[in-house]
Formats: structure tokens, C-alpha cells, sequence
């Protein structure tokens, strides 16, 4: 099981997160990237980044509402192609 970055992540993009992951599998590029993208194989499913998270914006995949269910795949698609993650990423935010 793996973590998946949210919605809520969006304008915040705190990275504590990062700073608290002992796979180092938390991402992005910059401002170019409105949201951070966990990597889903490298992930340990430790809780770390849930547990920091000020916008609980972090869910277990199995766990995550339905209606934020697309950002199950937004969020493996940024590891396979970065540009059709981010476009879905701002038109599922309106941005």
C-alpha cells in the first residue's frame, strides 16, 4: 500500500513531508508543480507523512475519499509522464 497527495496539498505544498520521509520517495518540480507526488513503489506505507501533513492532504490509496479518488492516478501518471499529471492536476483544481 502506498500514500497519495491530495487536493488539499494545492497552494500549500508544505514539504515537511519531505523532510520526514525515510525513502525519500515525496516529489515535485518546483513551481511548476502545484502538488508534491509520492512515489507509489518506493513507499513504505511508515505513516510519517500523514502524521505531518498540516492540510491532511495525505491518504493510505485504499483510504482516499471518493470524490479526490483522481488523484490516485494523478499521482502515479507524474512518475510516468509529468505534463499530463500536472494538466490533470489543474483542470480537477480549476487552475
Amino acid at each position: 500500500m502506498a500514500r497519495v497527495i491530495t487536493e488539499a496539498c494545492i497552494g500549500t505544498k508544505d514539504r515537511s513531508c519531505v523532510d520526514v520521509c525515510p525513502m525519500h520517495c515525496i516529489h515535485d518540480d518546483g513551481p511548476e508543480d502545484q502538488i508534491l507526488y509520492i512515489e507509489p513503489e518506493q513507499c513504505m506505507d511508515c505513516d510519517g507523512c500523514v502524521a505531518i501533513c498540516p492540510t491532511n492532504a495525505i491518504y493510505a490509496d485504499d483510504e482516499v475519499p471518493e470524490a479526490l479518488s483522481v488523484y490516485i492516478e494523478i499521482n502515479a501518471l507524474w512518475f510516468r509522464d509529468k505534463g499530463a499529471a500536472r494538466e490533470m492536476v489543474r483542470q480537477q483544481h480549476g487552475s
